[in-house]
C-alpha cells in the first residue's frame, strides 16, 4: 500500500466489505495494520514507521457509517462491515449463557443500569469495588451485551459511550433484526473459520 491515509482507508474498506471484518492489529488474522505494512506486525503497531497512517485509517473506519466497532473476534477491537451487522445483532440479543455466566458484580449492576437507561456515559460514574468504569464495560463488551463508543471528555480523558444493542439499533436504522440466533452463530463461525484457513490464523469467537 501507499501510506497516503486516504488511500490506504479506500482500500481498507473495499477488503473490510469482502472480508466482513478486520482487526486493528494481529499476527495472522486480516488486520488494518497488516493491510498497510504488507505484514502481520508482532506485537504494537504504535512503534511502526507508518503508525501515523494505521492510526488515521483506524479512526476513518469508526467514523464511517457502514462500520460497526465490537470486541467480537479474540476479544480485540473488530471491524465490522454493515453486511455483518443483522449477524452480529441477533448473537448480541440472543440472552445465551456465555454472555453473564462469568460477569462481576459491578459489570451486573452497569447492565442493569444500561437496560434501564438506554445509554450510560462512563465519565460519569464512579468506581466501584476499586473498578473503574471503563473496566466494567469492556467486561460488558466481551460479552456482546452493549454497544460502546469511545470518547474523549472535556478534560481529555477517555470514556466510553454504552448503549444497549437496541438503542444502537434505532440509532443507526438497522431493519432487519428477526434473524434466527443460532443462524447468526452458524454464519459467524463459518465467517470467521474460512479466514482463519485462509491466512493461518486461530481467531476464536467469544463464546468459542
Amino acid at each position: 500500500m501507499t501510506g497516503d491515509p486516504v488511500e490506504e482507508f479506500e482500500k481498507i474498506l473495499k477488503v473490510l466489505k469482502d472480508y466482513g471484518a478486520l482487526l486493528v492489529s494481529d499476527s495472522a488474522f486480516p488486520s488494518v495494520t497488516g493491510l498497510i505494512v504488507g505484514k502481520s506486525v508482532r506485537g504494537s503497531w504504535w512503534s511502526h514507521p507508518l503508525a501515523h497512517t494505521i492510526f488515521t485509517a483506524n479512526e476513518m473506519l469508526e467514523e464511517h457509517r457502514d462500520v460497526l466497532i465490537t470486541k467480537l473476534i479474540s476479544g480485540k477491537v473488530t471491524f465490522l462491515h454493515r453486511t455483518m451487522w443483522t449477524h452480529v445483532y441477533a448473537m448480541a440479543t440472543a440472552s445465551e449463557d456465555w454472555q453473564t455466566r462469568s460477569l462481576s458484580d459491578a459489570a451486573k449492576r452497569l447492565l442493569k443500569k444500561v437496560r434501564n437507561e438506554g445509554t450510560v456515559d462512563t465519565s460519569n460514574l464512579d468506581s466501584v469495588q476499586g473498578l473503574k468504569p471503563g473496566d466494567v464495560a469492556r467486561e460488558l463488551e466481551r460479552g456482546l451485551l452493549i454497544h460502546a463508543t469511545q470518547v474523549h471528555t472535556d478534560s481529555g480523558a477517555h470514556a466510553k459511550i454504552i448503549e444497549t444493542w437496541d438503542s444502537w439499533a434505532n440509532r443507526v436504522g438497522l431493519k432487519n433484526r428477526g434473524t434466527d440466533p443460532q443462524k447468526a452463530k452458524q454464519f459467524l463461525e463459518k465467517r470467521v473459520r474460512e479466514l482463519n484457513e485462509k491466512f493461518g490464523a486461530r481467531a476464536q469467537l467469544p463464546w468459542q
